[in-house]
């Protein structure tokens, strides 16, 4: 076997190198991805969807993933080890059906899951509940169990005893409390932590030090969407940008018929996520633009939508001359399928840190899949980091911090 050195100078001297191959000069036997899933809603039942989905195809037969092989490893090498929610309707049960259980009410693109063998656990409610869903039909909201909640120690047991190698944060919008409390568990366990949510974990300098102090790899906070509001206002933004133009106001409307856009019908709960959709925008426009000239964040609730999202944007500036133009933006999709486009990628990621022995924050996927990462660049300039990251030619003291 070659030996550290010998990798070294390979990489040195520029070769790319598959990353099986990479695994065998290390020594890692490359295998399965066992991740624990923190809230089984629609976003989890994509997940699982898709793992299964595109099981026993090959990189010519599989549509929508933005890597077939990523680092060695394949979307049917993640499997699920772990699992918690708070609903009576799916703690108890097999993952395979509780992906499928009210109030989820994504697509169902892939109906045969075979048992994972896995039974969702009841975890902590602490602020993973907001008391303004009561008011609403069971089967578009949570009903909370009245099994017995799982302290730290014990979930973080949990972890340990089911080999999970990546935790996924999937808490409702608002879970401040929840969100640092599996944090914690995932420090405890030793399990990487992808923050799925806006709840600032990795973009919080102290929490960021814990996971670095103890070399867990994180992937933070608040996933974008394959093809989203986000990522297209952005993209957008961005263009203005390049070609001179001067995006002098902006805003960007959501309305949706899930869980997620129900519960943000609470607007204590929204502050996080405006944060973080705005700052995704503000991020890579020419010049910041004053809090009364943008305008981004969930807009209403609209339940025959289910899970479908649909997205307006407008954007007014100047072009030559100072002569006014704007535009106008129409964009639907279906919100789940959307998140684990990029999910089924940042679990892979994630396990490449393990793999390499890197801890801390994976600055390159955050940058690439998250609205609010700890270093905001360009998506040119993230995707050209995370490609070097997957190939491992990237290093830390490549980076360069940006001033919020």
């Amino acid at each position: 076997m070659l030996n550290r050195w010998v990798y070294i100078l390979i990489q040195r001297f520029g070769l790319v190198l598959h990353a099986k191959i990479e695994s065998e000069l290390w020594g890692i036997a490359m295998g399965k991805i066992r991740i624990a899933i923190v809230g089984v809603g629609n976003c989890a039942s994509s997940l699982v969807q898709g793992i299964h989905y595109y099981a026993g195809r090959d990189e010519n037969d599989a549509v929508g993933l933005m890597h077939w092989d990523l680092g060695g490893y394949n979307p049917s090498d993640i499997e699920v080890a772990a699992a918690f929610d708070i609903d009576k309707r799916k703690v108890g049960r097999d993952v395979a059906e509780a992906i499928f259980a009210e109030p989820n009410n994504t697509t169902v693109f892939q109906k045969d899951i075979p048992p994972t063998g896995v039974k969702v656990a009841m975890g902590r409610i602490l602020d993973g509940f907001s008391e303004h869903l009561k008011g609403y039909e069971e089967r578009y909201t949570f009903v909370a169990s009245d099994a017995e909640e799982l302290g730290e120690n014990e979930v973080a047991s949990m972890l340990e005893d089911s080999g999970a190698d990546v935790v996924l944060n999937y808490l409702p919008v608002g879970s401040e409390d929840a969100t640092r409390f599996y944090a914690k568990c995932a420090l405890k366990a030793k399990v990487a932590l992808i923050n799925c949510m806006p709840v600032f974990i990795a973009s919080d300098p102290v929490w960021a030090k814990r996971f670095a102090d103890a070399n867990i790899p994180i992937i933070g906070d608040d996933i974008k969407a394959q093809l989203g509001a986000t990522i297209t206002h952005r993209m957008l933004t961005d263009l203005f940008r390049k070609r001179g133009v001067k995006l002098e106001r902006t805003y960007q409307l959501n309305t949706g018929g899930n869980t997620d856009f129900l519960n943000m019908l609470n607007r204590s709960r929204l502050a996080s996520k405006k944060e973080s959709k705005t700052e995704a925008v503000q991020s890579v426009a020419q010049s910041r633009l004053d809090d009364e000239n943008i305008h981004i964040g969930p807009s209403d609730y609209v339940p025959w939508q289910k899970d479908n999202k649909v997205c307006f944007i407008r954007m007014e500036g100047k072009l030559f001359g100072d002569v006014p133009m704007n535009l106008e933006l129409r964009l639907s999709v279906e919100d789940s399928p959307n998140s684990a486009g990029v999910a089924i990628d940042a679990i892979r990621c994630a396990k490449l840190a393990l793999d390499r022995g890197e801890g801390g924050i994976l600055y390159p996927p955050s940058a690439y899949f998250m609205k609010h990462p700890p270093a905001q660049y360009t998506d040119d300039e993230a995707y050209r980091m995370t490609e070097a990251f997957i190939a491992g030619r990237w290093e830390k003291t490549s980076l360069r911090q940006e001033k919020k």
